[in-house]
């Protein structure tokens, strides 16, 4: 079974399938979107803190992650906001790379999958099941 999470025209915001969560890209919400690269950091892993509860995990439950940074030099500063959020003894495989962003003011983005945690059995009302 697939379940999809907040379905539109052009993606899923998740997607669920054997226990695992797929994670759309998630970057800084509109209120740090102009902000440094620490602000966008902090904003973009509190959204992905609530869509990960929304589909039942959390970030004790990571698997994996991607992040991509429009700038290379913003590495340090990124990695001092991850460090402090990624739950201890709970990493995630983990991949960094730089990329160009989908909108100028957008200095990161990042993608997860999250194993969904056991006791969760319902689909939430946003979640469709195929």
């Amino acid at each position: 079974m697939i379940q999809r999470h907040d379905t539109k025209t052009r993606m899923s915001r998740a997607v669920i399938h054997n226990g695992v969560a797929y994670l759309c890209g998630q970057v800084a919400g509109p209120e740090a979107r102009h902000g440094d690269i620490t602000e966008q950091t902090e904003s973009m892993l509190a959204r992905v803190d609530e869509l990960l509860a929304e589909v039942g995990s959390d970030r004790r439950h990571l698997l994996s992650a991607t992040i991509y940074l429009k700038d290379g030099a913003d590495f340090e500063a990124m990695n001092a906001v991850w460090d402090g959020w990624v739950a201890e003894g709970h990493a995630p495989a983990r991949t960094c790379v730089t990329a160009a962003m989908p909108a100028d003011e957008l200095r990161v983005e990042i993608t997860v999958t999250a194993a969904i945690k056991a006791e969760r059995t319902e689909p939430t009302p946003q979640t469709r099941l195929y």
